[in-house]
């Protein structure tokens, strides 16, 4: 049986399945990349939930595994050369579980690039600044009476919706006829916008037929669906 013991995470979550890769995460934008990523590849993985409300993110278990006390994060029994594979950021899951599974990136070198400039674009624009909407509009922020920090993210966001909606013109996905990692990391972010952080008003959402489209296909997706879910 694999041995997960020399990694104090699976102290405070065991793994029942530890030949099975092991998720740390909650449904959140971040946390279901990595799940939906995990039912579109078909890979076995076994889901621990890390609550925020006990602040499990911030326990020595957690932290030993990510220093920076974010979800979601792996344990790869199966990693590199047949070592276990400890791995926190999103965007570099996405890529390692694509290099890993030989899914959703691109072989060609110039489509692959392409694939990884839609990533960091998610990661350096659309995750942050539709964060901070869900922040000024929803959370502790409609607590501040100035409102030009909200206005600031609300006109950002709108602006980085432009850009996706031109790039989706005339095409099914962020690279065409094809799906990827690219659309696994957008489009949460594009549903929690106009859904959890109740923005779709703010920003206009009816305006980016484009991507209101995609995130509709998007959604229809049957491991979409479940990943959404995970951890329960």
């Amino acid at each position: 049986m694999t041995d997960l013991s020399a990694f104090p995470i699976t102290r405070k979550w065991p793994a029942r399945h530890p030949e099975r890769l092991q998720l740390y995460s909650l449904p959140t934008p971040n946390g279901v990349k990595v799940s939906i990523m995990l039912e579109e590849i078909g890979l076995p993985y076994e889901a621990h939930r890390v609550s925020f409300d006990s602040d499990d993110q911030l326990s020595p278990a957690f932290l030993s595994l990510n220093p920076n006390n974010k979800i979601p994060a792996i344990l790869d029994p199966d990693g590199p050369s047949g070592k276990p594979m400890p791995l926190f950021e999103s965007g570099a899951i996405l890529v390692y579980l694509a290099d890993k599974s030989g899914q959703l990136l691109p072989d060609d070198p110039h489509e692959r690039y392409q694939a990884l400039q839609w990533l960091m674009f998610q990661m350096g624009g659309i995750g942050p600044m539709f964060g901070q909407v869900g922040f000024f509009n929803k959370f502790a922020g409609k607590q501040f009476e100035d409102k030009r920090p909200l206005d600031r993210y609300v006109a950002e966001s709108c602006r980085l919706l432009g850009v996706l909606d031109q790039q989706l013109a005339g095409r099914s996905w962020l690279l065409g006829d094809d799906y990827s990692i690219a659309d696994i990391a957008t489009f949460p972010w594009v549903r929690n916008l106009i859904g959890f952080y109740e923005a779709g008003d703010l920003v206009a959402i009816d305006d980016f037929r484009n991507v209101t489209r995609t995130l509709q296909a998007f959604l229809a997706r049957p491991a979409v669906q479940r990943g959404l879910t995970v951890p329960a």
